[in-house]
C-alpha cells in the first residue's frame, strides 16, 4: 500500500501492479454486495440471469464454492504474495532484521483488533470473534512472517504440514454420537438433508467438527451477552491455519514473481501450479477424502481455491506488466492501492452513504427501471460513491497502512 499515484501504472517500483489491480479486483467485489443482487433476484423470480449473478454474490451454504467465495482466499494469498517485496523493500531502506519483525508482529495484533472492532460496531460490548477476514490473516501473519526470510523449500515443508496435520486432526476426531441434537447448533433437518455430509466427510459436518469444540471452550474465555453455543454459518477460529496455508501459496507465489526466471517460464509455473490445485483439491472432495468446504477452510479448500489464485495472478501479471496494458485497470487500482480505506469504507460507512444518498436524491431516481431495479440502482450509486472516497484519497497520497 506504499503507492505512489501518478498514473494508471504500476504504482510502486517495489510492488508490481498485477498484485494492485488483483487485490483491487477483490475488494470491488466485496464492496459490491451493496448492489443487493439477491433483492433483484427475489424480485425476478423468473430470471435465470438475476438468480445466477445472486447466486454468485451469496456464499455456499457448505460444499463447493461461488465466485463470492473466493474473495477472503484471495485477499489472504495476497496478503502472501507481497509480503517478499515488503521485506525487501524495508531493508533497501535500511531497516535492521528486528525492526522489520517487530512490525510483522505489530501489524498482526493490530490486524485481529481491527477485525474485533468490525464485528463489534452494531453489539452493546465487544464481540471477540474471530473468524473475520482480518482477524483470520492477523493470526496466522507473524507465522507467515518468519517463513518470509526463509528459502522456498521451507513454505512448501510448511504448506504440507499444514494441510496433512490439519486434514489429520479433522479425521481423528471421533464423530458425533446418533443422539447428537444439530437443532442446538443451529443446524436444521432441512438444512441437513440440503447439505449435510455423510460417511468419512461427516467428520467436517457443520457445527459438530473439531473446530466447532475448540470454539465452544475458545469462545467463552471472553466476556460475551450471553453464552457461546455455535457459529451461525459454521465458521471457526482455527480456520485461521489453513487459512496460513493459502497465505504461503502467495508467498511462494510472490517468491516466482521476484525471481530471475524468464517472463514464459513464470506464467508457465502459474498456469502449471494452478492447474494442479484445482485438480488436487476437487479430486481431494471427489474421492471423499476432504471435502472442499470454504466455511471451515478445509485443506482441500486451500488447495482448490489457491489454484484459482494463482491462475488470476498470473493473468494479471501477463496482462499488466508483461503486456503493459494498465489504462483499464485504473478503477480497480485505485481501490487495491488503498485496501484498508476500502474494507473499512465498505464495512462502516455504507449504510451512511445508502442513507445519504436516498435524503439528497430522493427515491424516484432509483426507481427509473421499475421497483426490482430499485437495488441495484441505489446500490451503484453507494459503490460509485465508495469508489469517489478513494479516488480522492488517492489524488492527495492518503494510504491507510497497517
Amino acid at each position: 500500500m506504499s503507492t505512489t499515484p501518478s498514473a494508471p501504472a504500476a504504482p510502486s517500483s517495489s510492488r508490481l501492479g498485477s498484485i494492485d489491480v488483483y487485490r483491487g479486483l477483490v475488494m470491488f467485489l466485496m464492496m459490491a454486495e451493496v448492489l443487493r443482487l439477491r433483492r433483484v433476484a427475489q424480485a425476478l423470480p423468473e430470471s435465470g440471469v438475476w438468480k445466477f449473478l445472486s447466486w454468485h454474490q451469496s456464499h455456499v451454504e457448505w460444499v463447493g464454492a461461488s465466485l463470492h467465495d473466493f474473495i477472503q482466499p484471495s485477499f489472504s494469498f495476497l496478503v502472501g504474495v507481497a509480503l517478499p517485496f515488503s521485506i525487501a523493500s524495508r531493508q533497501a531502506r535500511g531497516d535492521s532484521m528486528t525492526k522489520v519483525t517487530l512490525h510483522a508482529w505489530w501489524r498482526a495484533l493490530v490486524l485481529i483488533l481491527l477485525g474485533v472492532f468490525l464485528r463489534s460496531t452494531s453489539r452493546t460490548m465487544t464481540n471477540w470473534t474471530f473468524e473475520d477476514t482480518l482477524t483470520q490473516i492477523g493470526l496466522g501473519y507473524g507465522f507467515l512472517f518468519l517463513l518470509g526470510g526463509r528459502p522456498v523449500r521451507d513454505a512448501w515443508i510448511a504448506l504440507g504440514t499444514i494441510l496433512a496435520g490439519y486434514w489429520a486432526a479433522f479425521a481423528l476426531w471421533p464423530l458425533p454420537g446418533a443422539d447428537f441434537d444439530y437443532a442446538k447448533v443451529g443446524v436444521t433437518k432441512a438444512w441437513l438433508e440440503a447439505n449435510g455430509l455423510t460417511g468419512f466427510a461427516a467428520h467436517w459436518q457443520k457445527n459438530s467438527n473439531l473446530a466447532w469444540v475448540f470454539d465452544t471452550w475458545w469462545m467463552n474465555l471472553f466476556p460475551r451477552e450471553k453464552p457461546f453455543l455455535f457459529n451461525g454459518g459454521g465458521y471457526s477460529t482455527l480456520s485461521f491455519i489453513p487459512t496460513l496455508g493459502t497465505m504461503i501459496l502467495g508467498l511462494i507465489a510472490g517468491h516466482v514473481l521476484r525471481s530471475a526466471r524468464e517472463p514464459a517460464a513464470k506464467l508457465k509455473w502459474f498456469a502449471v501450479a494452478g492447474g494442479v490445485c484445482l485438480l488436487g483439491g476437487a479430486a481431494l472432495g471427489w474421492l471423499g477424502i476432504c471435502p472442499v468446504v470454504k466455511r471451515i477452510w478445509t485443506p482441500s479448500w486451500v488447495l482448490f481455491s489457491g489454484g484459482a489464485c494463482f491462475w488470476v495472478l498470473g493473468l494479471c501479471h501477463w496482462v499488466l506488466d508483461l503486456r503493459g496494458r494498465r489504462t483499464w485497470a485504473f478503477p480497480l487500482l485505485v481501490i487495491g492501492a488503498n485496501s484498508i480505506a476500502a474494507y473499512l469504507i465498505a464495512h462502516l460507512f455504507d449504510a451512511f452513504i445508502a442513507k445519504s444518498l436516498t435524503t439528497h436524491l430522493g427515491t424516484n431516481l432509483f426507481l427509473l427501471l421499475g421497483k426490482p431495479y430499485q437495488p441495484l440502482l441505489h446500490g451503484a450509486a453507494t459503490l460509485f460513491v465508495m469508489w469517489l472516497l478513494l479516488l480522492w484519497m488517492w489524488r492527495r497520497k492518503i494510504f491507510l497502512k497497517v
